[in-house]
């Protein structure tokens, strides 16, 4: 099954990135959902083919020395919760 996941806008209220982080981000977030993804599938009421305007996801615990890499990682988790089985 091949899954074509585009993400146009990732809302993140009260992080402060700097521009270097943002790729860095970006790039973690892609990773851990694509290994997530693979791993765990796709919900039932997604394999047939939707567009989804947004996925709406729980909060995630910030700490203050969090790096993009593990930011992109929790941000991605919570994305899966909303779109994976």
């Amino acid at each position: 099954m091949n899954i074509n996941l585009q993400i146009e806008r990732l809302v993140l209220d009260g992080i402060s990135l700097s521009p270097g982080e943002r790729p860095l981000l970006q790039a973690a977030v892609a990773a851990e959902l694509t290994r997530l993804l693979a791993s765990g599938g796709l919900s039932e009421a997604l394999k047939s083919g939707s567009a989804l305007y947004n996925v709406r996801t729980a909060g995630i615990q910030l700490t203050s020395d969090a790096s993009p890499a593990r930011l992109g990682e929790q941000i991605a988790g919570a994305v899966y919760r909303g779109i994976g089985k």
